[in-house]
């Protein structure tokens, strides 16, 4: 595997459930970690799936994928990265300004960012999955990758609204994929940039099999192969989306590198919006803001959690907060949010032995 600055649960970055498993991410490998429920209610006995082994990359195993968005949905677990591009940063200890000037010029593209796809989910045990290459009828499929631009750059170039922001890097109000959600062949994907007079972006695409391995978007209006939903989210990016029976729900955050608050947004009756516009104010309800702390905790990812009650739901964090996690163990806790506000407790021990040396996927974790 690549090298990571951090340990994995320290980089958290897109989480679902299925069953007894946890799928999680971290943004800068190009791999998906699980997790199983224990006897003590806790998630643990990690182990490590290099996706280069279940779909065919451009930039091989070792490229940054950057995923921010995983949904298990149909017996499938859907992968979205960024679709972004990245300008490089001064390094701190560079003293010579105009070689700081000079390597802020470059943008990189990253070809494993543009995958947006899915693997299949083989049931190993009641209630736990391991995803494969192929099972039975069943194989991964993706979206057609390119070197230097994404099929959905592509579509999206010639977009009025969104066409001027596809070259800008993501951390300056370009392009920049992080919400996913999936239901039958309708997958819905969040911009955290974007964001058009505090306008945030989603994209609603209708997928099929073009060929073995391949997928593709449907014409869905007119010419466009997705429909554009714009919402008032107060100038918030959205960082993930899960849907809740006909509602979607938003976990919105700030955009490009700033810091600040972040809620949990409903948008009723999300489903049945096929046609593109701007979505009223009144669809859309605050479910939960949740605690702000600069420079720690970031929100990355949103899941259902009802053992906890009506409308609970987890929350997985970037950068985690000092108090959230046990070095020595390479554990970190999640947030259990009640909307009701009735109780906001942890999860538990979220990742067992992550590190940054995670096990291969036919070893058991320490």
């Amino acid at each position: 595997m690549r090298h990571v600055d951090d340990p994995l649960h320290k980089d958290l970055s897109a989480v679902t459930r299925i069953g007894e498993c946890l799928f999680l991410a971290c943004d800068e490998t190009a791999s998906v970690e699980r997790l199983q429920r224990l006897d003590d209610g806790c998630f643990g006995e990690h182990r490590h799936f290099a996706l280069s082994d279940l779909v065919d990359l451009p930039a091989g195993p070792d490229g940054e994928m950057d995923i921010e968005g995983l949904c298990a949905a149909n017996g499938f677990l859907w992968i979205v990265g960024s679709h972004s591009l990245k300008r490089c940063k001064p390094r701190k200890d560079d003293g010579d300004r105009e070689h700081a000037l000079q390597r802020m010029e470059r943008i990189q593209h990253e070809p494993n960012r543009y995958f947006l796809g899915r693997v299949p989910l083989a049931e190993e045990a009641p209630g736990l999955f391991v995803p494969v290459r192929s099972d039975g009828g069943r194989s991964s499929a993706w979206f057609k990758l390119g070197k230097k631009r994404s099929a959905l750059a592509k579509w999206l170039g010639g977009d009025p609204h969104l066409g001027p922001f596809v070259s800008i890097p993501s951390k300056e109000n370009g392009l920049d994929v992080e919400g996913l959600a999936v239901s039958g062949n309708r997958v819905w994907l969040g911009l955290r940039g974007p964001v058009l007079r505090g306008h945030a972006v989603v994209l609603d695409l209708q997928i099929k099999a073009k060929a073995e391995s391949r997928l593709k978007a449907r014409r869905v209006d007119g010419d466009r192969r997705y429909r554009k939903h714009l919402l008032d989210t107060r100038g918030l990016g959205i960082r993930d989306m899960r849907l809740d029976g006909d509602d979607l729900l938003l976990l919105v955050g700030p955009t490009m590198s700033l810091e600040g608050p972040a809620f949990v947004l409903r948008w009723r009756d999300a489903v049945h919006d096929d046609a593109s516009g701007v979505i009223a104010p009144g669809r859309i309800e605050t479910v939960a803001e949740l605690p702000y702390q600069l420079h720690v905790d970031h929100p990355e990812g949103l899941e259902l959690w009802p053992e906890a009650g009506p409308g609970a739901l987890l929350i997985i964090y970037d950068a985690p907060a000092p108090e959230r996690t046990d070095p020595d163990t390479f554990t970190v806790r999640a947030d259990v949010i009640c909307p009701s506000g009735a109780e906001t407790g942890f999860l538990g021990r979220l990742m067992d032995a992550a590190g940054t040396r995670p096990e291969r996927a036919d070893d058991q974790s320490q």
